[in-house]
């Protein structure tokens, strides 16, 4: 898409090619251009390369990209390069193309670095907790969530990556990922977690989760 074209930037966003790749609703974003007219500014600031869409927000939530602020409600559009945020007490949901969704737990901080629908995408979580979920009867593609504590890579899977039980954890409920640090690695399937100790830390060694600290985990990001 040309960069720095605003009116062809939003002529994009309507054109049905995108919005048929991207499950997106019209109506959604013809009320969120109406209400929110720094949406221009925006798309000017960036170059605009759309990345998704937010599905569901509560309480406070935030995208910024070079410099520019703006408030996050329910099918605001996201770009490539976005820092995404929530406040305290606030939960916010968001598509990235047709397939993946990413779920934002309170005081949460993500940065979507890279994202393409079919390539995969990087992003850096930089705190707070997160759900990973793409179905699982989809093509896999390749993703990776960098952290303070180490590199997540996903393939096609549904994972928590957050603070828990005061450490920071990562756990599978479907799927397969692999948790790797400076000082070493683990592979991840269903029901299995993880735990670092520490920014650098080797991952601790894998074990089954129990119910009460996998619903403790899910309920801070929904």
């Amino acid at each position: 898409m040309p960069q720095h074209e605003p009116g062809r930037a939003v002529r994009y966003l309507f054109d049905r090619r995108f919005l048929d790749r991207h499950s997106f609703d019209r109506r959604w974003l013809f009320r969120y251009l109406l209400a929110a007219p720094a949406f221009l500014a925006a798309l000017r600031a960036h170059g605009a390369e759309p990345a998704g869409m937010v599905e569901d927000v509560s309480g406070e939530a935030f995208a910024e990209a070079n410099t520019i602020r703006r408030a996050l409600d329910r099918a605001a559009p996201l770009f490539l390069s976005d820092e995404v945020g929530t406040g305290p007490e606030s939960r916010l949901r968001m598509r990235l193309g047709r397939d993946t969704v990413l779920q934002l737990g309170a005081q949460a901080h993500l940065k979507i670095d890279r994202f393409l629908v079919d390539a995969g995408g990087d992003f850096t979580l930089q705190s707070g907790p997160l759900l990973f979920d793409r179905p699982s009867a989809h093509t896999p593609l390749p993703m990776q969530i960098h952290t303070p504590f180490g590199l997540i890579a996903v393939r096609g899977t549904r994972f928590f990556a957050g603070p828990s039980s005061g450490r920071f954890g990562v756990f599978v409920e479907r799927g397969t990922v692999q948790a790797v640090a400076a000082a070493g690695r683990v592979t991840l399937h269903g029901g299995e977690g993880t735990d670092f100790e520490s920014p650098g830390a080797a991952p601790a060694p894998v074990k089954r989760w129990q119910e009460p600290r996998i619903r403790a985990a899910l309920d801070s990001v929904r």
